[in-house]
């Protein structure tokens, strides 16, 4: 109980970043921008079988990114070796529990 509390609370923070910042602007190497987009343009023809938590973690930490390609997509410029782009602050989050 108390965890689903912990929960609620970290939501309502969550609702409140939210409405502060809508999207972060990063610069991302040139290389990583484009990982990201063959992401975001692979197709996933397997089916996926049997998920345990593990692999459910890694399957979401590959949507999230393949949004991330998304984003680049349709907003992403090059600025040098470089891209800059906005993302949702959830992809950004992501994207930095994952290097954790």
């Amino acid at each position: 109980m108390r965890y689903r509390d912990d929960l609620e609370v970290l939501a309502a923070i969550g609702t409140q970043v939210a409405a502060q910042t809508d999207r972060v602007t990063v610069r991302l190497s040139g290389a990583l921008a484009e990982a990201a987009v063959a992401a975001w343009q692979r197709e996933e023809t397997a089916e996926p079988g049997p998920e345990g938590a593990a692999r459910y973690a890694l399957r979401d930490a590959a949507a999230e990114l393949a949004l991330i390609g998304l984003a680049i997509t349709e907003r992403g410029r090059r600025e040098g070796e470089e891209v800059v782009v906005d993302l949702d602050v959830a992809s950004a989050g992501a994207a930095a529990r994952a290097a954790e």
